[in-house]
């Protein structure tokens, strides 16, 4: 009894000393949020992520401090640039994004920032992946739809590149007729036929959930010309076809951009500056 008396008393003068440290921590913490903060709106990437390490270092689990860690290295990574250093950002940003999603897995921002690097990355299986558990998380976002259309037309076009450039052929030429056509034509359908299906409903899905949404008629458009150049083979028919279906989406996404110019028009908005109205005497 004495010794569990002891034990008792040794916590409560541990937690005693450590409960005002833990406070201290915290208010510290936020100390180091608020200037990382401050040091991130001012561009000062490198410095906005010293604070905001210190910040995690201090509290755990303060979560805002992780996001804003992720973000400034995603900040820092410049899509194309192949150095050890840019490829390192983006690598950092990808496992601060990662260690949000341990405690909260379905964190928008955080799915929605991996897809987003990986896809700049050109690695569209796992950008993919991650643009889809957004879809999960949140299954009514229409930019998340289009994202993955954007990524499924990639990859096609990016298929298309490689296998007419070991043809001498360019990733616009036509594959019709037979012969190394018909087989790079066969062999398109196969590997991508599944994938331009995918980006179709994705987009189609993301024009039904947001009126309007020429952005995403543009990439219709192109899907559908990818199919006609490169999955039609000796079909004429079929890619007439595709060609008027591709050539009436580009219309309908010129028709939205010119309702959408029109309504900033009247509300007094050019260039997405607001004009302020003369006030009527």
């Amino acid at each position: 009894m004495k010794r569990a008396a002891l034990l008792v008393t040794v916590f409560i003068l541990t937690a005693a000393v450590l409960l005002p440290t833990l406070g201290c921590n915290k208010l510290r913490a936020r100390d180091q949020l608020n200037k990382g903060v401050q040091a991130y709106k001012a561009a000062n990437y490198e410095q906005a992520i010293e604070h905001f390490k210190n910040a995690i270092n201090l509290d755990g689990d303060l979560k805002v401090a992780k996001m804003y860690l992720a973000t400034a290295y995603a900040q820092q990574y410049v899509p194309g640039v192949d150095t050890p250093e840019n490829l390192r950002n983006a690598q950092q940003a990808i496992e601060h994004y990662k260690n949000v999603l341990e405690s909260d897995p379905k964190n928008i921002t955080s799915l929605k920032g991996i897809a987003f690097l990986y896809m700049q990355q050109k690695k569209f299986d796992e950008s993919r992946e991650y643009y889809k558990k957004a879809l999960e998380a949140d299954p009514n976002d229409p930019e998340t739809y289009y994202s993955v259309g954007v990524i499924d037309w990639s990859q096609v076009f990016k298929d298309a590149g490689d296998m007419k450039g070991k043809e001498g052929m360019r990733p616009e030429d036509e594959l019709k007729g037979k012969g190394v056509s018909q087989k790079i034509c066969d062999e398109m359908k196969a590997k991508d036929g599944p994938v331009l299906d995918e980006g179709i409903k994705m987009l189609q899905t993301a024009i039904d959930k947001r009126q309007d949404y020429d952005d995403a008629m543009v990439y219709m458009n192109l899907l559908y010309r990818r199919r006609a150049n490169d999955m039609t083979c000796d079909d004429a028919q079929a890619r007439a076809d595709l060609v008027k279906t591709a050539n009436d989406w580009s219309d309908k996404a010129m028709a939205a951009r010119k309702r959408k110019a029109e309504a900033a028009a009247k509300k007094g908005d050019v260039g997405g500056i607001h004009l302020d109205q003369p006030k009527s005497k």
